[in-house]
């Protein structure tokens, strides 16, 4: 169920954008136990100069091809599972041919209150969809 907002400096061809969302998205299905058909993603592609991503003083530099990633999701995981989903992210992205040092992850939480999937209405909260299990 996460909404994952995926940022790329554009120049990348179609193949290329389903690969990186295919690959987040099999990491997520892996990691968080989600069902397959459960992908929201937002593939926004930047004119080069529109990102901006420096090392963060870990001393390695970043290339072009950088994917930053922002995941939206209910709250509840501990640590441990956030960890293991951003290295499966980082290694599905290595097999598409993204390095290491150009994945950036953005992780942010909520409840099952804060989302509506149609209709105006908060499905989690009226009953139409179960809350996941953590």
């Amino acid at each position: 169920m996460p909404l994952i907002r995926i940022d790329i400096n554009a120049g990348r061809s179609r193949g290329d954008l389903e690969q990186i969302s295919q690959a987040i998205h099999g990491a997520v299905v892996v990691e968080y136990g989600i069902p397959e058909r459960d992908c929201f993603h937002i593939l926004t592609e930047h004119p080069h100069g529109q990102i901006v991503a420096q090392d963060a003083g870990l001393g390695f530099e970043r290339t072009p091809d950088i994917v930053m990633i922002q995941i939206f999701t209910q709250g509840g995981r501990d640590q441990k599972a956030k960890q293991s989903l951003f290295a499966a992210i980082a290694a599905k992205l290595a097999d598409v041919g993204v390095a290491g040092e150009d994945v950036f992850i953005g992780y942010v939480e909520n409840s099952a209150n804060d989302w509506s999937f149609g209709f105006g209405r908060a499905q989690y909260v009226t009953g139409e969809l179960a809350v996941p299990r953590k």
